[in-house]
């Protein structure tokens, strides 16, 4: 008697059948529409019926769509979750590479999530989206309104910072806003200029609006200072530094 060569079936319990049919839309919902995603698709490319896809997402493609875009904005949170060591706008560097890479796996899904107008959009999923945002400004205020490591906060006996003001805020939602708008440029344009290049770019303009902002808003100017003294000669600052001084030296004459 030879073994069968077919594969010995495995019943999954409720939360590994459940975690399967979400793998699966996230990875059509990465590639397509959210309308262009049917409960028939979910089901073919996991390997399943498709009352069985109804049996554990009652609301149907609703309830899929948005249960796969809660993963998948639990997993755009932690882009943004880096330790509090080292220079700040390297720490950004290391969040905006892990961001890249999540648009860059999720393509056109990244595209359908940002900029709306799905059939499936509808209050609960801009609640999600928008919680993102938030969650993304906290972590990088948390970075840009220290301007000190916990190990140092530790070692010293000055209070931590108070919780950044209005202009700080706006100043970093308005660069998430920007980040998002060059993230679908980038998606629009192939993935050109490479991610990398799109990191440095995106780490010079967060730059360039704090330090615009510090000219009229003493937090900020503080928030900068306090940034300055963890940056290094050959980090992020000092390379902008070293570009622009010599493009604005003209401006000098209208002093």
């Amino acid at each position: 008697m030879t073994a069968s060569a077919t594969p010995a079936y495995r019943r999954l319990s409720v939360e590994e059948r459940r975690t399967q049919l979400l793998d699966a839309a996230l990875t059509l919902f990465a590639h397509r529409a959210p309308e262009d995603v049917s409960l028939d698709d979910v089901a073919a490319a996991a390997g399943v019926s498709r009352p069985l896809v109804y049996r554990y997402f009652r609301g149907g493609k609703q309830e899929l769509y948005e249960a796969a875009l809660r993963s998948a904005a639990d997993e755009l949170e932690l882009c943004f979750t880096e330790p509090p060591v080292g220079p700040p706008t390297e720490r950004l560097g290391r969040v905006l590479d892990r961001y890249l890479a999540f648009v860059d796996q999720h393509d056109a899904g990244f595209s359908a999530l940002l900029q709306g107008g799905s059939v499936c959009e509808t209050s609960r999923t801009t609640a999600i989206v928008d919680e993102v945002r938030r969650a993304a400004a906290e972590q990088i205020l948390l970075h840009i309104g220290t301007g000190r490591t916990a190990t140092d906060r530790a070692a010293t006996d000055r209070p931590a910072p108070q919780p950044p003001g209005a202009r700080l805020r706006m100043m970093v939602r308005t660069w998430i806003a920007a980040v998002e708008s060059a993230s679908l440029i980038w998606l629009d344009e192939e993935k050109q200029p490479p991610a990398a290049e799109l990191r440095d770019w995106l780490v010079d303009h967060l730059i360039a609006l704090l330090v615009a902002t510090a000219a009229t808003d003493e937090e900020t100017a503080a928030a900068v200072d306090a940034l300055m003294a963890y940056e290094r000669p050959d980090g992020p600052v000092a390379t902008l530094a070293r570009r622009v001084i010599p493009r604005v030296n003209g401006a000098a004459r209208l002093l």
